[in-house]
């Protein structure tokens, strides 16, 4: 396997780990919501590894669909701003409100989707 290809996949499957540690700590989450600190994680491994990714894809071959990464860049950002939101609450003492909670694995669940069935 040379170097690169080794390196998307590395990149690919921390993308999805990503992923599933904001969904599933959404989904444990349910019924109390709050943001957990893995989902907080989450959502940045989302960022660094979702921009490593466009970048070895420009690099490769430079076939980029830049409107999709663009929506799923700004549903990222909303996902991260509301994870971080979350964290500072949690870590406060303060209470979570349930629509941040569920706007946190909500949106990256909507973001799954956009990469699957676009």
């Amino acid at each position: 396997m040379a170097a690169m290809d080794l390196l998307y996949s590395l990149l690919v499957f921390l993308h999805i780990v990503g992923a599933a540690a904001l969904v599933g700590g959404w989904l444990a989450t349910f019924r109390q919501p709050t943001v957990l600190q893995w989902q907080h994680i989450g959502a940045w491994v989302q960022l660094l590894t979702g921009l490593g990714l466009v970048g070895l894809a420009e690099m490769n071959d430079g076939t980029v669909n830049h409107m999709k990464i663009g929506i799923k860049l700004v549903v990222l950002i909303a996902v991260l701003v509301a994870a971080v939101i979350g964290r500072r609450k949690v870590a406060r003492n303060e209470p979570v409100p349930k629509g941040l909670a569920h706007s946190v694995g909500g949106l990256a669940l909507i973001n799954i989707a956009i990469a699957v069935f676009w």
